[in-house]
């Protein structure tokens, strides 16, 4: 076997075994996808209905309160970036970050200072690799994020609100996470958490069906409506972060579902081309090897009857 062969069957063998780790990896991304859209499915309403219970509360009372009062004039904002602990994912984690440069930019621009929150390895590798200065970062759960996990993040960002700016506070939250819409679409998207927008948080649970229809009730507040508020803070941006944790993982393994089958498509379209090139090659050999019996046989011929 000629070595040209020998070379294209090392690289046919070497692709095979690549199709098979793309093959596997796809698969085992399809049957987590499974389980992270019951957990969206399962926690979506829920942040819906405290969304609805906030802005109830919001636009019941005249108290002013971090969850819904406008700074005047806000100069600190707080953006937590969600991402993925690991890669091969397609342009998950880069789209993800690409809106929070938007983001960062259009905040910058108002004249805001940033503070950079960031989930995910893929994040935190970037900001680091720039020299970017991040506040505070969180690793190590991005696949299978629990409820722990969002109060563990939820915890420095409602100190950082609760905290008066001149203290190290910020007059704004925003989160940037990747929304599961279907298996074939993640869209990155960016929320402004705190302060809570009425208007904002009504189209939202009109959009969700949470809102659709019903008339906010009047309400009296025991033992006060600030007491109430401060009571609702942290259980409202810990569950809208454990849903774009929630959000975002299950985006993440859609998006490596995705990559890794085309991974496989490419590694078989590879593997068929391979085939033919060594296929031609090997004829190639045969080919030449023939052609030298005959010419050996023609000149061992020739010299016999030179002989003659």
């Amino acid at each position: 076997m000629g070595a040209q062969v020998r070379v294209y069957k090392r690289r046919i063998k070497s692709v095979t075994a690549t199709k098979k780790i793309t093959k596997a990896m796809e698969m085992i991304s399809a049957s987590r996808i499974v389980k992270a859209q019951r957990q969206v499915d399962a926690s979506t309403p829920y942040a819906n209905e405290l969304t609805r219970a906030v802005t109830a509360v919001a636009t019941g009372s005249n108290t002013r309160h971090p969850l819904t009062t406008e700074v005047e004039r806000p100069t600190r904002a707080a953006v937590l970036l969600i991402t993925s602990d690991r890669g091969l994912a397609g342009g998950y984690s880069s789209n993800a970050i690409k809106a929070a440069e938007q983001l960062t930019e259009r905040l910058t621009a108002e004249g805001k200072e940033v503070l950079p929150y960031i989930v995910g390895r893929k994040g935190v590798a970037y900001y680091s690799f720039r020299g970017r200065a991040v506040t505070k970062s969180w690793t190590g759960f991005t696949d299978n994020p629990t409820y722990a996990d969002a109060k563990t993040v939820a915890g420095p960002l409602i100190e950082a609100v609760t905290t008066e700016t001149a203290e190290g506070g910020v007059d704004e939250l925003h989160i940037i996470f990747t929304e599961f819409v279907s298996m074939m679409t993640q869209t990155p998207v960016d929320v402004r958490l705190l302060p809570l927008s009425i208007d904002e948080a009504t189209e939202h649970a009109e959009k969700t069906g949470a809102g659709k229809d019903q008339i906010l009730p009047l309400f009296d507040f025991e033992p006060s409506a600030e007491e109430v508020l401060d009571a609702l803070l942290p259980r409202y941006v810990e569950s809208r972060i454990y849903n774009a944790l929630l959000q975002s993982a299950a985006s993440k393994h859609a998006a490596t579902r995705r990559a890794m089958k085309s991974a496989t498509d490419n590694a078989e379209e590879l593997i068929k081309s391979l085939t033919r090139l060594a296929n031609a090659a090997r004829q190639a050999d045969i080919t030449q090897e023939i052609s030298e019996i005959v010419g050996g046989a023609s000149a061992l011929a020739d010299a016999t009857a030179g002989s003659d």
